[in-house]
Order: C-alpha cells, then structure tokens, then sequence
C-alpha cells in the first residue's frame, strides 16, 4: 500500500512545504483543458447518444487545445511550466527524504541538473499522449458508427478503459527516470535502463495507484460536465494542483521505496519520539 497511498501520505504531511509547487502547474493544467468539447461529450455520452466526432473527442481528450490561439498558447504555458515546476518539486522533495531538511537552500544547482530531463521527460509524454488521443478518438469514432447502441456503448467503455491501461503501463517505463537521475547521477541511458529494472518491481501497484489517480479526473469531468465554466475551471484547477503533487512526489516515494533508500524524513521523525 506505500506504492498506492504512500505519496498521499506525504502530501498530507508536508501539504504547505510543497503546495506552492504545484499551484501555477495546476491553474495552467485547467486552462489547458477544452471545456466545451468534454462537456459535449460527456452530455451526449449519459443522454443517450453516445456518437462521437472524432475532432470533438480528440478535443476533449487531448492536453493540446487547438480550438483557439489563447488556448493554445495556455497549452504551451502549461507544458513549460509543469517542466519547470516538477524539476523544483522532485529536487525539493529528494533533498528532504534524504537530509530531512525541508528548505530551499542548495537546491538551485540540482535543479539546473535535472530541468533538461524534466523537459525531455515531459516531451516524451506529451508526444505519447497526444498519440494515444488521437488513436482512442478514431477507435471511438469506428465504434460509434455501429448501429447498435447498447453495442456501442459497451465497446465505448471497454475501449476507454484499456486505453486508459496502456496509456499507465507506458507512463510507468520511465517514471522513475528523474529521480535516480537525481540520486545516481547516471548518464540518460544508464538511469534509464536502471529506473527500468526498479520500476518492474512495482509496476502492478504503481499502474494501479496512477489509474486511480485518472479515474478522479475522469469522474470529475462527468460530474462537472452539465457545471457552468466558471464553475468547472476553478474546481479542476484545484483537482490538478494535487494531482501535479501526487505525481511528482510518487516519483520520490516509490523511487525511494524500490531503491531500499532509507528516508530520512521518516527515520527523523522517529528520533524524535
């Protein structure tokens, strides 16, 4: 359950050292998300139509917004500013489950170290996620052109959720990249191929903690569907902020938990009882 729920812990403990960490990440995320084409969706999907366009469903699963240039530009913003954000975050969090000291001196030269990974990264994801939109949204399309209703939306689910499990499964081959880059100082392939063989230890959990984390979004995004914008921003720009700090301090967590790392965070807590 440390792979699970160990991150949550964490954030619980340590909320007002690492929440402004992932404030601006988390308003730009929610800009960045098309209102308009998930609410649509979602509408039509508990209305009894679930026949999609498969621009308005790339709309809505995409993290890229092209249905105008503001939004876009609040894509691109999202995206160098997670970059950035998620470095300061991972060097903070590393320097505290290893000294126990939760402050911000020292951390400048570390996060210099890390930030082109952080941005190689993040390009990876983004690029695999933005493919893996735009097959689920031609997927989605094909299958609600059957004409069978009650067919389509059962295929619409079982599509949707095992998309949902590769898009995880790929998530997790290079999720403990940054911090054993942090922690080893290896060259990119050498901490790629070592963060691998640690990630395959707890791959199940960590799958499981990650879809649990997506299912929140995607059942805030049905329940907020029929909301007014004004309402659906804010909300998700808070959901985000914590999801922004769940992902980040995992990486630590379970990095720390898979390496057999002695937390000094916690062993310091201890000394003091």
């Amino acid at each position: 359950m440390r792979t699970v729920f160990g991150n949550w812990k964490y954030i619980l403990n340590n909320l007002w050292y690492v929440l402004p960490f992932a404030i601006v990440p988390g308003c730009f995320l929610a800009l960045s998300m098309d209102f308009s084409a998930s609410s649509a969706l979602v509408k039509d999907f508990f209305t009894g139509d679930p026949r999609v366009d498969f621009v308005q469903c790339l709309r809505a699963w995409s993290i890229i917004r092209f249905d105008s240039v503001l939004g876009a530009v609040y894509s691109a913003c999202a995206f160098v500013i997670c970059a950035i954000f998620l470095a300061l975050l991972l060097v903070f969090v590393e320097k505290h489950l290893r000294i126990g000291k939760r402050t911000l001196s020292g951390l400048m030269g570390q996060f210099l170290c890390i930030l082109p990974s952080a941005f190689l990264v993040m390009t990876c994801y983004t690029l695999f996620f933005e493919i893996w939109a735009v097959v689920l949204s031609a997927i989605l399309y094909v299958i609600s052109a059957l004409p069978t209703t009650a067919f389509v939306y059962i295929l619409y689910v079982l599509a949707a959720g095992a998309f949902m499990y590769v898009l995880m499964y790929f998530v997790t081959i290079s999720y403990l990249f940054l911090p054993c880059k942090q922690l080893t100082g290896f060259r990119i392939y050498d901490a790629f191929v070592y963060s691998y063989r640690l990630m395959a230890k707890v791959r199940g959990r960590l799958i499981l903690s990650m879809l649990l984390s997506f299912a929140v979004l995607v059942a805030a995004t049905c329940g907020l569907a029929f909301a007014p914008v004004y309402v659906f921003r804010p909300v998700f720009a808070v959901l985000f902020i914590f999801l922004f700090l769940s992902f980040g301090v995992r990486m630590e967590t379970v990095y720390f938990d898979a390496d057999k790392l002695d937390r000094e965070d916690v062993l310091k807590s201890y000394r003091e009882l």
